[in-house]
């Protein structure tokens, strides 16, 4: 599960440490521009670059089709950096030349940055206008500085992401509403019904696949809407969602998550698992802080409950 733009906004330093690990690379090809980019939903932003450079037309916060870029062809399996010293000579860039003419880029030197979990979280590029050699010293260095950056990524990445699952955590949770809430949305809290029977026969490995399921089909859903998944511990998660929508279409979602998390390609003979769900509205206006709006939908995830599980409520006071 990728590190969003979302999530790196609250990592400590993360402005800074991207300027020194760029100030780094510099040191080692002071004639090139260098950049640090994350990819994120089949799209690669530009995230910081060395210094600004009028005659490389590539700039912050500038996102791309993965497709379109050089950095598509890295060897993320093997961490191996990508190294073309003329591009106007490399027959294999003929679907990408006239954004390379566009951006004005003839050298390129891209270094895969990859999470402990091997996730590909970006690249350390080093580009340059013309042709230009590249020693295997100055590769061999922006590979090290890659690497240190990774680890710092993956000492905040442990702050707000759920080590069984990777969701997000509670704590991000409270960080990213604090911030959201003034938008107005929706809070589903979800629980799955049955899963400490089938914990207690089947095993904590049993139990730790269904979590990891869970959560990779909550993510495919917050992917397709706006806003996050978070496991607030056990088999407790928590949907936030920024949007303005009716009462009715807000159902539809809990109605797609109900069938998403009711079928199961595991046997689980004499047991049936399936999800209830409570939904907490709020309005810009609301103000209501966090721990309010999880009570509204705590409440009404009860009153799922009562109704013999597997459906949704909303939150009574509606």
């Amino acid at each position: 599960m990728q590190i969003s733009i979302n999530e790196m906004q609250y990592y400590k330093n993360f402005d800074e440490i991207a300027r020194d690990i760029l100030a780094m690379a510099k040191e080692s090809l002071p004639d090139r521009l260098i950049y640090l980019t994350s990819f994120a939903r089949k799209k690669q932003m530009i995230l910081k670059l060395s210094e600004p450079n009028p005659s490389i037309h590539i700039h912050e916060g500038m996102v791309i089709d993965i497709n379109d870029t050089v950095c598509n062809q890295i060897d993320f399996d093997n961490n191996a950096p990508l190294i073309y010293e003329d591009m106007s000579r490399e027959t294999k860039l003929d679907d990408l030349r006239q954004a390379l003419i566009g951006a004005n880029i003839n050298s390129y030197l891209g270094v895969p940055i990859i999470l402990s979990n091997g996730e590909a979280f970006g690249t350390l590029c080093a580009v340059h206008t013309h042709a230009n050699t590249i020693t295997a010293k100055s590769t061999n260095t922006i590979q090290t500085i890659a690497k240190m950056f990774s680890y710092y990524l993956d000492l905040e990445r442990l702050a707000y992401r759920d080590s069984l699952t990777g969701l997000y955590n509670r704590q991000f949770l409270y960080k990213y509403f604090e911030e959201k809430f003034g938008t107005g949305g929706a809070l589903f809290f979800l629980d799955l019904d049955g899963f400490k029977n089938i914990n207690d026969s089947y095993g904590h490995e049993a139990g730790d696949f269904i979590l990891r399921e869970v959560a990779l089909r909550l993510e495919g859903f917050v992917q397709r809407h706006n806003g996050v998944a978070v496991r607030l511990g056990g088999d407790e998660f928590v949907i936030n969602l920024i949007d303005h929508l009716s009462k009715e279409e807000w159902g539809k979602h809990a109605e797609y998550l109900l069938s998403q998390l009711s079928s199961w390609d595991i046997p689980l003979e004499g047991f049936q698992l399936s999800v209830s769900i409570g939904i907490a509205l709020y309005a810009p206006s609301d103000g209501n802080p966090l721990k309010v709006v999880l009570k509204q939908a705590d409440n009404a995830l009860y009153s799922a409950k009562a109704m013999g599980k597997n459906t949704y409520q909303f939150n009574p006071d509606l």
